[in-house]
Parts: structure tokens; sequence; C-alpha cells
């Protein structure tokens, strides 16, 4: 989901400082939820440290393929969400990437409003529909295949049309341009048919670790109902 260096600049990249900071809003609104409803912001530092550390491995390590305008990345944002809660994944996200700019791919700076907007807008629509899909009395360690699907779509989909916006923003609408936007997505919708598998592998370890439910380290929801 890294926006090619030269897709979006000049002027037109003023844009993404705009998007960046109502991303960063919408970072602040989940993560004064997880404080609200986790208690205290000890839980919300401590999974965000977790959560950072994992975002610069998935970027770092796990196969990733530059296509067309943009990189295919497993970033598994419906994962980091089931397991640490909205906010311990949207710092992660923000910061992971942050990182990995910093320390890796300076080239990558330049865009760093866009992808963190690409990565954390889509996280927040996973949270929006999870409260509404995943009923109140079911711990995310017990959704389903289809639940979990559901929520990779929302936010696999979620950064390619975020990666079109931002190629079609910045280069037009011509044949080329098209083409590059089309293969990135294709090969993107490939990885939402794998990661609701991860999800749920990550979930029956998650299962496991049930005595440890009261642990800051995981999101109350994992193991819980709903309050």
């Amino acid at each position: 989901m890294h926006i090619e260096p030269g897709i979006v600049d000049g002027a037109k990249i003023a844009l993404s400082y705009a998007t960046a900071a109502a991303s960063f809003g919408l970072l602040g609104k989940m993560a004064l939820d997880t404080v609200r409803t986790d208690g205290g912001g000890s839980a919300l530092i401590l999974r965000s440290l977790i959560t950072t550390a994992l975002v610069f491995c998935f970027f770092e390590i796990l196969p990733h393929y530059p296509v067309g305008v943009s990189e295919v990345h497993f970033i598994l944002g419906s994962t980091l969400y089931l397991v640490f809660g909205a906010g311990p994944a949207a710092i992660g996200l923000a910061l992971g990437l942050l990182l990995q700019g910093a320390l890796i791919a300076p080239f990558d700076l330049p865009q760093y409003g866009m992808n963190v907007t690409t990565l954390i807008v889509p996280l927040f629509a996973v949270s929006v529909l999870a409260k509404k899909m995943i009923p109140a009395n079911t711990a995310y360690v017990d959704v389903s295949y289809k639940q979990a699907l559901a929520l990779s779509t929302v936010y696999q989909g979620g950064i390619v049309a975020w990666v079109a916006f931002w190629a079609f923003y910045g280069q037009g609408f011509g044949a080329e341009n098209l083409s590059s936007v089309g293969s990135f997505g294709i090969a993107y919708m490939l990885v939402v048919l794998g990661e609701p598998l991860l999800d749920l592998a990550v979930l029956a370890g998650a299962k496991a670790l049930a005595p440890f439910a009261k642990n800051p380290i995981f999101y109350d929801r994992l193991h819980h109902r709903a309050a």
C-alpha cells in the first residue's frame, strides 16, 4: 500500500496533509475508546508498543511485492484490531509505518500522509463494522470465517480504494494509470482471501490463552462479551 514516489507530487501533495490530520483525529478517537472500555492508559501504551513492533515486522519480513502504483503487503489490520483493539492497532500502524520510513525507506516519508490515511481510515471502518456485525454476546475468539472475511474485505478493500484515489488524483485516468491501478487491485484481492484464515488461526491460538484473558496485552473483547 506504499504509494510510489512521484505518483502525487507538487502542490497536490498538500491534500495528503489534510487527510492525514483527519486520520489522526480518528486515531485519537479509537485510542480514547480503548482507554474507556479497557480501563486506563497503561494497556493502550503496552499494546501500542507491541503493535508498532508487529507492523514494522509485517512491512519488512512478510512477503511484499511492487504491483502497479503501489506495493502489496500483508498488513493484517483486521487481525491487529481483533487481538489488540482499534486504538492500539491504529497507533501501531501509524508508528510502524513511520519507523519503516525513517529507518529503512526514507524515500517513502514524503508519501507518509497518503500512506497513513490509507491504513487508518479503513481500520476505523472495520471498528464500526465489527460493533454492528459481531453480536455483543460473542467474544472475538469466536468469530466465524464469514465475519472475519467481512472485516478483512472492508479493510483491504479500503486500502485498494485509497490507493486508487491517490493514483487517479495524482496521475489522472489515462490508460496506463488505469492498468496499473487495476493490476494492484487484483493482486490485493488475493490478500482478502488469505487474511481471514490467518485471523482465525490467530484467534484459535488466542483461545488457548484464555487463562490470561485479563492480561492488559489483549483487547478485553478478545475473550469476553461486550459490556
